[in-house]
């Protein structure tokens, strides 16, 4: 969805939020994986804008449709955390792939995040 050759794709669109409770549940589609260094700031207005709305934004990451990613969407997520973390607010992980996992471990973003098998176990989680 990414394709160089295709500009008239809107980043926008590649993410799905939903609101569950108090916390926002932000869901990349597949198309993410090969996301470009130049769709990533349209990318951050859709996400960043409503948690910026936010007084402590509760914040899960549904990586449940992403098999993999790059560096690309790895700053996006530093740049949520950073957001929601300087908000007293939480950013967590959910539904990683065993390549997305591993990817998380090899560069120790694993430490940072909490990350749940589900999205239920996320919610739960940030509902305490």
């Amino acid at each position: 969805m990414f394709d160089s050759q295709d500009d008239s794709i809107d980043p926008a669109e590649s993410f799905e939020l939903k609101w569950q409770g108090s916390c926002i549940v932000v869901i990349p589609a597949a198309c993410v994986e090969t996301m470009r260094w130049d769709l990533i700031e349209p990318a951050a207005v859709t996400i960043l804008g409503p948690l910026r709305e936010q007084k402590v934004p509760m914040v899960v990451f549904d990586l449940s449709n992403v098999a993999y990613f790059g560096s690309v969407f790895l700053a996006l997520l530093l740049r949520c955390h950073k957001l929601v973390t300087s908000s007293g607010g939480e950013l967590v992980l959910c539904g990683p792939s065993v390549m997305a996992r591993e990817l998380l471990r090899v560069t120790s973003l694993d430490t940072l995040w909490a990350i749940y098998d589900s999205r239920e176990e996320a919610l739960n989680a940030l509902a305490t």
